[in-house]
């Protein structure tokens, strides 16, 4: 029987008891998976299924074309990210970007770690850790942008340029940019509040253009209200 340690980033129920289940796993990249009796009333791991709740499944082998079923999972580390609407509020926005937007991604382990330290940032109350997730993501792709002494961000290019390119991308936060880019330690960065919601949809611009079918998560607007 395989076992398969992965973040939960969204599930949709199917039919009366079931459901299907989209994560990322450490071995197997982005994943769906069967998990039959769910919905039922006997059935109390409901409360497990949590967006990025880290999860060991425990998968029946696959049969034919179809997805493997989850025969068991249990959740792999607990933590109380759940309680603080602005965490909450975060994970969801995450979950979201996540399950839009690494449907194509196999096995990565990079993506994986990222994932387990930006939960554990998240828990010691890092509100600005999405966006230097977002950050490190792009590095991992390999569409960062590369960074020079001019001041102002292009993000068609991903090149600095001595002129704005972009209205979104002024100078503040090109400076934004390149100081997450350069930082030995992202997560230790201030990200002043005022440039927060710039920054992030500045951010999502860059993966417009950078990120073949890139959709922005519908949980936008939640994210953006909560951190007004």
């Amino acid at each position: 029987m395989n076992s398969q340690n992965g973040f939960l980033l969204s599930y949709i129920k199917y039919g009366e008891n079931d459901a299907v289940l989209h994560c990322f796993t450490e071995e197997e990249g982005f994943q769906s998976y069967f998990l039959k009796g769910i919905y039922t009333k006997k059935n109390k791991k409901k409360a497990l299924l949590l967006p990025l709740s880290k999860l060991n499944f425990s998968l029946n082998p696959l049969k034919g074309n179809g997805i493997q079923t989850i025969s068991k999972f249990e959740m792999v580390k607990s933590n109380d990210i759940y309680t603080d609407i602005r965490c909450n509020t975060v994970v969801f926005f995450i979950s979201d970007f996540l399950n839009q937007n690494l449907r194509h991604e196999n096995k990565n382990h990079t993506i994986f770690f990222c994932l387990e330290e930006f939960i554990d940032e998240l828990q010691d109350g890092n509100y600005q850790s999405h966006l230097i997730l977002l950050m490190k993501i792009l590095k991992i792709q390999g569409v960062a942008p590369l960074v020079n002494d001019s001041r102002y961000l292009d993000p068609e290019t991903g090149t600095f340029t001595s002129e704005i390119m972009h209205q979104m991308f002024t100078e503040e936060i090109s400076a934004v940019w390149k100081s997450i880019l350069t930082a030995a330690d992202p997560y230790r960065m201030k990200i002043p509040a005022r440039f927060r919601k710039d920054f992030l949809d500045s951010v999502l611009v860059y993966y417009h253009y950078h990120i073949t079918e890139f959709k922005i998560p519908a949980s936008l607007e939640v994210i953006q209200q909560i951190f007004e």
